[in-house]
């Protein structure tokens, strides 16, 4: 080795070391937890969801009420059962009775040339509701039907005729049938 060498090496050797380099501390940024949170959010949701629908079907299941005619009705009596049906007829002329102890209505409904006897355990029934002479009333009832084949009505609407078809009967001199029961009570 040369002269020159050596000295290199010792000048090397006595200098001070080399300070540490110094490092920029970077924070460390946690993943995003973009999956976890969504996915429950997710699931959340579509529990409510379920138990919302759940609760709406559960609930209006025994609400619900079929609509149909006497014939109708009775055609299908097996598929109805005991649920509460809605029975829509002409009241049958004359057949109209008031009982006052229990207080009650019974009359019979029909469509088509079937019948179905109604009892309504009520004292008041709509003003509407009469036995007039020459005047067909169609008479809707809610309730259920027996056994028997009697309908047990809960509640009782009688259809007024149209305004238009009441100024054709007040032509030939005929009265609405509130208007003509109010005139016979007086």
């Amino acid at each position: 080795m040369s002269q020159l060498d050596d000295e290199l090496e010792r000048a090397a050797s006595a200098a001070d070391p080399a300070p540490p380099a110094v490092t920029a501390a970077v924070p460390k940024i946690a993943p995003a937890r973009r999956g976890k949170g969504s996915l429950g959010l997710l699931i959340g949701l579509v529990v409510m969801a379920v138990a919302i629908l759940t609760l709406v079907f559960t609930s209006f299941k025994n609400g619900a009420m079929y609509s149909k005619t006497v014939d109708v009705l009775l055609r299908d009596k097996d598929k109805v059962g005991e649920r509460a049906v809605r029975v829509n007829g002409t009241l049958v002329k004359g057949s109209l009775v008031r009982r006052d102890q229990p207080c009650e209505y019974r009359f019979t409904i029909q469509s088509k040339g079937v019948t179905l006897p109604v009892r309504f355990p009520e004292c008041v029934v709509p003003d509407t509701f009469r036995d007039m002479p020459g005047m067909d009333v169609d008479v809707t009832a809610e309730g259920k039907l027996t056994q028997e084949g009697n309908f047990e009505a809960s509640n009782i609407m009688a259809k007024c005729p149209s305004k238009y078809e009441m100024k054709e009967r007040a032509r030939s001199g005929e009265q609405a049938p509130h208007a003509a029961a109010m005139s016979q009570t007086m």
